[in-house]
């Protein structure tokens, strides 16, 4: 991205927060959410790898922490297993709550013409379950396991992008939800 586009989006944020931070957030999200997402046509490229990254968090992906904690820490894996299993129980109900207190609509209910790449699977968009969940297993992962595992957060931010390129989250609701799994996740040590 070209450094004048990044100073405009800049003061276009700070002049968009004098005058009503939530619809001034909403706005900035809007035209973010729109330069991302409206220039990806379903078959594109970017569209097809955002599938594939978003479905690597559908929750399958996760029971791999089970064999994961029992090979890196034996001794203490049911203790992990437990704490891990209260996390993700913890963060699920955070998530439910938050979604239907926001009752934030999608991109495709909240902006006309707009069509999504996929379906989702609720109504509500704030925060994103799957970044939420993704960034949830990282943080375990790096404080059960070893900090080493780190770059794991790469994948986790891709999971938070492929909501956005496939139309069924705003930028702002991969942050919530990055934020939410990653304090749940810390929450728990």
């Amino acid at each position: 991205m070209p450094t004048s586009m990044i100073r405009w989006r800049y003061v276009s944020l700070l002049s968009f927060l004098k005058k009503n931070p939530l619809r001034s957030i909403q706005d900035f999200d809007t035209r973010t959410f729109l330069s991302v997402a409206a220039r990806q046509p379903s078959s594109s490229l970017p569209a097809r790898v955002a599938l594939i990254v978003s479905a690597t968090a559908d929750g399958w992906l996760y029971a791999l922490l089970v064999p994961i904690l029992l090979l890196a820490r034996p001794a203490s894996a049911r203790e992990l297993l437990q704490l891990a299993l209260t996390a993700f129980v913890f963060e699920r109900c955070c998530y439910f709550v938050l979604k239907n207190t926001f009752r934030r609509n999608r991109p495709q209910q909240a902006l006309a013409g707009f069509r999504a790449a996929i379906k989702p699977s609720d109504r509500f968009s704030l925060p994103s379950g799957h970044t939420s969940a993704a960034f949830l297993f990282v943080t375990l992962l790096c404080v059960f396991v070893s900090p080493l595992l780190s770059p794991l957060y790469l994948w986790a931010g891709a999971v938070g992008a492929s909501r956005v390129i496939l139309g069924v989250h705003f930028p702002s609701d991969i942050v919530m939800g990055a934020a939410l799994g990653t304090s749940v996740g810390l929450s728990v040590v």
